[in-house]
């Protein structure tokens, strides 16, 4: 391990998560536009309570709204972008550390990410 490598290493994930939050706040700023041109002028009815139709129970119903330019869709990818930035994170260390044959950081990298896509999967889906 030099220290070239530990630098390029934390520059390439500082890029990487600069760019992954910045892909899902203009994802969440589009929606948001959408959103507040076409309700923005919407008088809500609060004598009536409606509960709103379920569209985000899986990742397939927001690709569908997102096609559709549903706002609440696009936002909502927005915020699966922003989830999935870390994540992507410690897919970079494991393989950066894979690359730098750094057998113990690999291992700890993927014992989190394992823990991460469990929790992910488990409680998200």
């Amino acid at each position: 391990m030099t220290t070239y490598t530990d630098r390029a290493m934390e520059s390439a994930i500082g890029r990487m998560l600069r760019i992954g939050v910045a892909i899902s706040a203009g994802t969440v700023l589009i929606g948001g536009l959408i959103y507040l041109s076409s309700a923005g002028t919407a008088v809500p009815d609060r004598h009536h309570f409606t509960r709103e139709k379920v569209v985000f129970d899986s990742f397939a119903g927001i690709l569908r709204g997102v096609g559709s330019l549903n706002a609440a869709s696009i936002i909502q990818l927005g915020l699966l972008l922003l989830i999935a930035t870390p994540v992507i994170r410690v897919v970079f260390c494991v393989v950066g550390f894979a690359r730098q044959r750094d057998c113990l950081y690999v291992t700890v990298s993927a014992i989190v990410l394992l823990i991460l896509l469990y929790s992910l999967f488990q409680y998200g889906g």
